[in-house]
């Protein structure tokens, strides 16, 4: 599970959707108290910052309509609360452009 910090503009198609996906899953973790996953470092960093985890959400819908995807999927913004700016990184950022190149995937990073 990974939601990264890396800009949704420069994303490859299949990380861009990925992380949408696997987005929606961590929104579900964390507003339902479920169990799976609860404790996976990515699911603690976004923990009291679900108002940056819903812009985030949002940024991705963006660059996925851009793109010509339909979204079907929205957050309810009634549980975006905590923190706005997610300032806790599993990787680094640096660390995260790193790891995107070595796939050799067609992100721009």
């Amino acid at each position: 599970m990974r939601i990264w910090d890396i800009p949704p503009e420069k994303m490859c198609r299949q990380h861009l959707l990925g992380e949408h996906r696997e987005l929606h899953a961590l929104w579900s973790i964390i507003t339902n108290n479920k169990k799976a996953y609860a404790h996976h470092p990515e699911t603690m960093r976004w923990r009291g910052k679900l108002k940056a985890l819903y812009l985030r959400h949002e940024a991705l819908v963006e660059e996925m309509t851009r793109r010509g995807y339909k979204h079907h999927t929205p957050l309810d913004p009634a549980l975006a609360t905590g923190k706005a700016v997610q300032d806790e990184f599993v990787d680094s950022y640096e660390e995260q452009v790193r790891l995107l190149k070595e796939r050799g995937c067609d992100c721009r990073v």
